[in-house]
């Protein structure tokens, strides 16, 4: 079963949900950037590119994501630029929700990958529950690099504290967890790309 289908919408009607939040986003890219707000123009601007990857992924390699995962995307990254104007300072469960949605798309990402080669490798074959470990320990491994990341630019993205930090690594780990339990069966089309572009490589 793919997204789409658990959302219940077609491909058209997910599309076109994609596109109102990344206009959402150049918008608020457009306010930092108008009201001197760098930190929101930054995070948007980030948030913007990551969104428009899946297409980059379609006009380079002709690889279609589903339109549902796209839109999964697009909602995490909204999610957390809109947080960027004030919603994390007022609101503490905010931050959980924004974390646990980004981290089930990082464990995605991170499981696509890890059985891409596992299928692609003969020498490669490991248990279920190694896989649902993998893909914590990955999540929380990328929450490592984002919170280095945030401290290095400081003056750019707002840093909220060591007590922030732990909630989201905590949130962090949730959001492998969905991922590790119930979500892994949303990226097989990831998958299949992953294994393909590593045959490919393998070949040259």
């Amino acid at each position: 079963m793919t997204i789409s289908d658990r959302l219940g919408l077609s491909d058209a009607q997910e599309r076109r949900a994609a596109r109102v939040l990344q206009l959402g986003l150049v918008g608020l890219v457009g306010y930092g950037l108008v009201t001197t707000r760098f930190d929101i123009a930054a995070t948007g601007g980030f948030a913007l590119a990551i969104t428009l990857l899946p297409a980059a992924l379609r006009r380079e390699y002709g690889y279609s994501m589903d339109v549902g995962l796209v839109l999964w995307i697009a909602v995490a990254m909204i999610l957390h630029t809109v947080g960027s104007l004030w919603l994390y300072e007022w609101f503490q469960w905010y931050d959980e929700i924004t974390h646990t949605v980004s981290a089930t798309i990082i464990a995605g990402i991170g499981y696509a990958s890890f059985r891409a080669f596992e299928l692609h490798s003969d020498d490669i074959d490991v248990p279920p529950a190694f896989r649902a470990v993998f893909i914590v320990v990955f999540v929380l491994a990328a929450g490592v690099v984002w919170e280095v990341l945030e401290f290095s630019l400081g003056g750019v993205i707002t840093v909220y504290g060591i007590d922030d930090i732990v909630t989201d690594f905590v949130f962090n780990a949730v959001g492998a967890v969905i991922t590790a339990v119930w979500g892994t069966g949303y990226v097989d089309g990831l998958v299949g790309f992953f294994r393909r572009r590593i045959r490919s490589n393998s070949e040259r």
